[in-house]
């Protein structure tokens, strides 16, 4: 332990990120505290990752038992299919309290100190806590700051959490509006558009750009529309803003051209949800007390060690984890960071690499990727002077996938034609969540497709539909 200090490392907020530093933290021998002010598991337990999946993986049995055709391909018939939306909803909502505890006594167990109330920081290797019983000072020789993120709402829309609502209170599956109409066409609101047609709501997605799905690669996203949209109950407007969103009965949503700003329709619908991105919960972190600067947006500038920043230069012993740092908004990267800044801390030089994090929306089919997208990874040829090829297989040709009677799907591998390194992979299909992890760490090692077309893979696996990229990649 630090003399002088209470701590040796004291965290503001226990989400996924604040959680796996402190367990880091507790095996390389530092005393450790908590500061958590809501509920422990932050966002993704309580609010996102968790509770999303739940109620995905419900709403996914009922989408495939209702699928007469697939099931009639496979030989099986099943009649007078029904759902207890209250169940789907309790089943979400108790996941969360088994994870939300188990991480509570994970900590309990290892000796971490956890504070309930408000920290910020109030000093150099000083803390203030507003806690329930008064303000409480704490002393730290480091202090990693792991606020983590809201649902951001723009200007124009109103919220009752019943009508129009965030993901936030969308989890809790209060009810399922007839007509629901989502705003934003990013993993949230695909994933609620899943959600919301599988038990049979009809939904119209809004998005602001002039294309859907606007951060996947074009080739997954054009895939994506004809299996995950067209075929369902969604409606899309494009180039179009929710300039106002009005709750009530029916919910009044003004659409504005997304260029001249002018309304150009008015929909009625039963609900909206709002899935247009988040936002860093900095604000009241104490960051003045040490000369540190969000940035417009409010994220909390950090170097790749996730030192705090000031005019580019470290702050002594302050630290910045997770979504306040705007580097990858989700709980897996924000858990990679909090364990690389301890690294850190404990004086071992680590940095993050964020080109080999994964992300996945839990669609059906899902949707995966790590890596640059194709036009990212043009910008960079074009930049450092190299070639880029891609390679592509598809689910359609893969015995699992065909026993599965699951054949849509696309894997997409983008590398240097010159040293074969493999720059991102993109993928559509049957748990293409599960299959991103080899992608991952291909990059993460910067191997080549060269290498990789000889490793060798389970049959009859979806895996080989990787196998198969990676194969057609080498032979470019």
């Amino acid at each position: 332990m630090s003399e002088g200090f209470d701590y040796d490392l004291v965290i503001v907020g226990a989400g996924v990120g604040g959680h796996g530093a402190a367990l880091h933290a507790v095996s390389c021998g530092l005393k450790t505290a908590i500061i958590e002010a809501k509920d422990m598991g932050g966002t993704c337990v309580n609010r996102g990752c968790i509770p999303s999946k739940a109620l995905l993986a419900a709403s996914g049995r009922v989408r495939e038992l209702r699928d007469a055709h697939h099931l009639k391909a496979l030989g099986i018939q099943l009649d007078n299919l029904s759902f207890d939306r209250a169940a789907i909803s309790s089943h979400a909502l108790n996941l969360v309290s088994k994870i939300r505890d188990d991480l509570t006594n994970s900590l309990k167990r290892l000796g971490v100190d956890t504070i309930h109330g408000r920290g910020k920081i109030a000093g150099p290797n000083k803390l203030s806590i507003a806690t329930a019983e008064g303000e409480k000072i704490v002393t730290a020789k480091d202090i990693m700051l792991s606020p983590g993120s809201v649902p951001f709402v723009p200007p124009g829309v109103e919220l009752d959490g019943k009508t129009v609502f965030t993901s936030d209170d969308a989890i809790r599956l209060d009810w399922l509006p007839q007509w629901v109409a989502v705003v934003g066409s990013g993993y949230i609101g695909l994933e609620f558009a899943d959600i919301y047609t599988a038990l049979g709501s009809e939904v119209t997605m809004i998005e602001a750009l002039d294309q859907l799905m606007p951060g996947f690669d074009p080739d997954i996203a054009k895939l994506a529309q004809r299996v995950l949209i067209s075929p369902r109950d969604i409606e899309t407007r494009v180039g179009l803003l929710a300039k106002r969103v009005i709750p009530g009965s029916p919910v009044m949503i003004e659409l504005a051209d997304a260029k001249t700003k002018e309304v150009v329709e008015v929909l009625e619908v039963d609900a909206c949800l709002i899935a247009t991105g988040r936002i860093p919960a900095t604000k009241d972190l104490g960051l003045e007390t040490m000369g540190i600067e969000a940035d417009r947006r409010g994220f909390i500038p950090v170097n790749d060690q996730m030192q705090v920043l000031v005019d580019g230069q470290p702050v002594p012993h302050v630290w910045a984890i997770g979504d306040a740092t705007g580097k990858m908004m989700l709980a897996h990267a924000a858990s990679a960071q909090g364990v690389i800044a301890v690294e850190n801390i404990c004086g071992r030089d680590r940095h993050v690499d964020y080109r080999s994090i994964p992300a996945a929306a839990f669609t059906h089919p899902e949707v995966s990727f790590v890596g640059l997208t194709e036009p990212a990874a043009q910008e960079l040829a074009s930049a450092e002077g190299f070639k880029v090829g891609t390679s592509r297989s598809y689910f359609k040709g893969n015995s699992k996938a065909l026993a599965e009677g699951e054949t849509d799907g696309l894997a997409k591998v983008i590398f240097r034609e010159d040293t074969g390194e493999v720059l991102g992979v993109h993928i559509i299909g049957l748990h293409a969540s599960d299959l991103i992890q080899e992608a991952a760490n291909a990059i993460a090692g910067r191997r080549s497709v060269n290498d990789l077309a000889y490793n060798v893979h389970t049959h009859p696996t979806l895996s080989e539909v990787l196998d198969e990229a990676f194969k057609r990649a080498a032979t470019h």
